[in-house]
């Protein structure tokens, strides 16, 4: 089934991540018309890869494991013999020491001393015995699969880290979306009996990756598109989103940073821009109870300090977490571990360096000479790097990363859901677009379903990583 290629565009797609490419390839596969309009001068979204002085680096680490075959097609018939099978070693830096992760019981048991181990045992044996009733925080959640003292060693101040809030106020949504299937019991068992599965995301020693970055992933993608005769523009900011009688009939896009505009229209919109972003460019604006509940989600960004060391392979981990409160940094990616081909010299080191912070904050605000010299100086105190290894390094913020799910998140989401139920032929999709913390695979899933239902199917595009089953079953 074809669309309707009778109008100026069948589908417009808003945004050029996982989401917006995995629509617009479904969608110029299909015959149909379609343009993407993306706000940066890059395609890949919070994905993309940045190619400096011949390495390059990631925005944080992605990567690529799924359980849907129809996302799993996608990767491989876009990359081919480029999409390699990379071994997963991380670990989690915690008073001054290298815990594996997955877990290990001698690595975890000699770290951490026999009486702490002792004490997080009994601790794990009083949560199962004395589990917390309800369930309606990340700290509640935890505690009940691992035991409280395990959650404040190994889960709490990386956890804080991130969203910058305590873990009593973040909701127990988060971890069941990002751990799920997770428990000090299949922890274990995983140490001693390895799951070559896949079932438990989280203990996955393998994964795929693409050779120069999930960057070339995106890139060949957009390529698909337009070799199909799919349009994509970037630098091009959707400024208004206009609509009438339950439907939205046009956006108005400003191009390359100039002051006029151009209006497009099509029969379909698909947006992954943030959906408190979309909220604000409807036109007419929406009843003020929906611009109230969009002013009340927020966002955490991050910042990622790229390094070149004067070094071959600092450590041997793909990423480390770190734990420790005594440093602000709350990852390290080693991209010559996720491919050595993000290498320019193998001789040297190229690490990401990852701050989380909230757009406009202090650490937003500081310095890129500033954020570098902070980035050395706290690799020094977790014993990954030297100051007097630093040859060049630059400085990328990533705004509205990771969507906040306090307290009140569910009821505003609610009330934008309902109201943007009432457009027949508008679809959010994506982490960004649907406020939903989802996984690459979820977001290009959602993306795909989204461009099958303006062919005329029907998907719930809101079920996505939703269930346990899809983590743990095969789909197409």
């Amino acid at each position: 089934m074809s669309i309707d290629s009778d109008k100026p565009d069948d589908v417009i797609v808003i945004g050029a991540g996982p989401a917006g490419l995995a629509a617009g390839a479904h969608l110029a596969a299909s015959g149909g018309k379609v343009s993407i309009f993306e706000k940066e001068g890059q395609v890949g979204g919070i994905s993309k890869t940045v190619e400096f002085k011949g390495y390059r680096f990631d925005l944080g680490g992605h990567r690529f494991f799924t359980k849907s075959a129809a996302v799993n097609n996608l990767w491989n018939e876009t990359l081919g013999s480029d999409f390699l099978t990379r071994p997963r070693l991380s670990r989690i830096y915690y008073r001054n020491k290298f815990f594996n992760y997955p877990l290990k019981p001698a690595n975890a048991l000699f770290g951490l001393g026999i009486p702490t181990s002792v004490g997080l045992a009994l601790s794990y044996l009083k949560s199962r015995i004395f589990p917390y009733r309800d369930e309606e925080t990340f700290e509640q959640w935890v505690s009940n699969r691992f035991g409280k003292k395990l959650y404040s060693v190994f889960f709490k101040t990386y956890t804080e880290k991130l969203w910058g809030m305590p873990c009593s106020e973040i909701r127990a949504e988060w971890a069941a979306q990002r751990i799920k299937g997770l428990s000090l019991t299949s922890a274990i068992r995983n140490a001693f009996f390895p799951d070559k599965s896949g079932n438990v995301k989280t203990l996955i020693d393998s994964f795929q990756y693409p050779k120069f970055g999930p960057g070339m992933m995106y890139e060949k993608m957009a390529g698909k598109i337009e070799n199909l005769g799919g349009k994509i523009f970037l630098e091009s900011d959707i400024v208004e989103i206009k609509h009438e009688t339950g439907a939205i009939r046009a956006v108005i896009v400003r191009r390359n940073g100039e002051t006029e505009s151009e209006e497009h229209s099509a029969s379909h919109f698909i947006s992954s821009m943030p959906i408190t972003d979309l909220v604000k460019r409807l036109s007419p604006s929406p009843p003020p109870e929906v611009v109230a509940a969009a002013e009340k989600l927020s966002f955490r960004s991050f910042i990622s300090v790229s390094l070149i060391m004067n070094l071959r392979n600092a450590f041997p981990d793909t990423w480390v977490y770190v734990h420790s409160p005594e440093v602000m940094m709350g990852r390290i990616q080693n991209f010559g571990n996720w491919s050595p081909h993000m290498l320019a010299d193998p001789a040297r080191t190229a690490l990401g360096v990852e701050y989380f912070c909230t757009e406009g904050d202090e650490l937003w605000r500081m310095k890129d000479e500033s954020l570098i010299a902070l980035a050395l100086e706290e690799l020094e105190k977790v014993r990954l790097g030297s100051k007097a290894d630093f040859l060049d390094g630059f400085v990328t913020r990533v705004p509205k990363a990771y969507p906040v799910y306090d307290a009140d998140y569910p009821r505003n989401l609610l009330v934008i859901r309902d109201y943007l139920a009432g457009f027949s032929n508008l679809q959010p999709v994506g982490r960004y677009g649907m406020f939903k913390y989802n996984n690459m695979d979820h977001s290009i899933l959602t993306g795909l379903q989204a461009a099958a239902n303006a062919l005329g199917e029907q998907h719930d595009i809101w079920s996505v990583n939703t269930d346990q089953e899809y983590l743990e079953t095969c789909r197409a």
